[in-house]
């Protein structure tokens, strides 16, 4: 394997790591937290993963309207699962939080892991398209380590257990690095799958992050939504340019 594609693999492990632990060490600014993950979760879904779903289709003919119809499922089945949970939460008193947290950091981990299929399909074009595009996964996992924590802690999960999901983060693009070696996957599946994440987060950052910062309508809380957008159109963009 090329080594600089195992030095860029690591990296992903690091930035992903210390985006998360940055938030748990400072998680008593959690309002602000949200409001970073409300705006780069759902500004990743329009200016990533569903451009890349409709590229996907349209090179492989794949009827865009069957994309449509997955975000919309995923977007209805994620409001459906979080009302029953937090119900049954509600009323069993349940100690072990709300399970949308896990289900939402499981799907920033197969998120990341795709960001690492793509940095390995990446370099097997070349080297140069290889490095921008994993410079620019790098930087955009720091936030995935953000937005990881940030939806464990809001659903009420113990630290450890929110640890558990950051590593697995971490080690998420390392592993679809290794995939992309080895094993390729259908583009059909690969694009109802990103159309589901977009459905999914989505949900996640305007149903449940975005109330949580209306009782802090803080300029500081504007402006941490805002450095999310920035940061992931920034990062958007820089991919699109290759």
């Amino acid at each position: 394997m090329n080594i600089l594609l195992i030095i860029f693999a690591l990296a992903t492990f690091i930035s992903t790591l210390v985006g998360g632990s940055v938030t748990i060490k400072f998680r008593k600014y959690l309002p602000y937290f949200f409001a970073f993950a409300a705006g780069s979760l759902i500004t990743v879904s329009f200016l990533d993963l569903l451009p890349e779903s409709l590229e996907i289709s349209k090179s492989i003919n794949f009827p865009i309207r069957y994309l449509m119809l997955s975000i919309v499922a995923s977007f209805f089945f994620y409001s459906l699962l979080e009302r029953f949970f937090l119900t049954h939460n509600m009323e069993s008193k349940d100690t072990h939080g709300h399970i949308v947290g896990p289900i939402g950091a499981g799907s920033l981990v197969i998120h990341s892991f795709l960001d690492g299929v793509a940095i390995g399909a990446a370099f097997t074009v070349n080297s140069s398209v290889g490095v921008i595009v994993a410079l620019a996964v790098i930087f955009h996992d720091f936030t995935d380590g953000i937005n990881t924590v940030t939806l464990m802690l809001k659903n009420r999960q113990k630290i450890k257990r929110t640890i558990l999901f950051l590593l697995m983060d971490a080690l998420a693009p390392v592993l679809g690095v290794l995939t992309a070696t080895s094993i390729l996957i259908s583009e059909r599946i690969l694009a109802i799958i990103l159309a589901i994440f977009v459905g999914e987060f989505l949900y996640i950052g305007a149903s449940t992050l975005l109330p949580e910062t209306r009782n802090n309508l803080s300029k500081g809380i504007l402006a941490a939504m805002a450095i999310g957008i920035i940061i992931i159109t920034v990062l958007t963009s820089l991919v699109q340019t290759l």
